[in-house]
């Protein structure tokens, strides 16, 4: 992997990373941040993360949700974990490697497999941290979401 495309990871981890904090600080299912934002929004973060990521995660959050009017919801799958529960980094990873690879074996649009996989069903099961889906190696993640079932 070349500079540019490692540097490209690096940024589809940290908006992976903000869509899991921006859901988690206003109680909201991670799809519902990725459609406030939309494919236009979704690009500029993702362009411009190299910039964002040097700010306060907090500070970058209020901007994003006063932005995309992103109100307050009740989904809360952290008070819900029973167990130890991943980071807001942890989750990004999980996403940027299963976005990654759908990406790779599609057309190579990163953004529009974002957009599919955060709708998809499989976002829900890594997001349940009382089941093993968001800790599972992503070749496990991927053919599962390709099966459109857990395998």
């Amino acid at each position: 992997m070349n500079g540019r495309e490692d540097s490209k990871l690096n940024d589809l981890f940290f908006l992976c990373s903000l869509i899991e904090y921006v859901g988690r600080q206003t109680k909201n299912k991670r799809e519902t941040v990725v459609n406030a934002l939309g494919r236009k929004g979704l690009e500029h973060y993702y362009e411009l993360a190299e910039v964002y990521h040097c700010e306060n995660i907090d500070k970058v959050t209020d901007e994003l949700v006063n932005k995309y009017h992103i109100t307050m919801g009740t989904y809360d799958n952290v008070k819900a974990a029973m167990d130890s529960i991943p980071s807001h980094w942890d989750i990004g990873k999980v996403m940027q490697r299963l976005i990654h690879e759908v990406a790779k074996h599609s057309d190579g649009d990163v953004i529009g497999a974002l957009i599919q996989v955060y709708n998809s069903w499989i976002a829900a099961k890594i997001d349940d941290y009382n089941c093993s889906m968001y800790y599972e190696n992503t070749s496990y993640q991927y053919a599962s979401y390709q099966a459109g079932k857990a395998l």
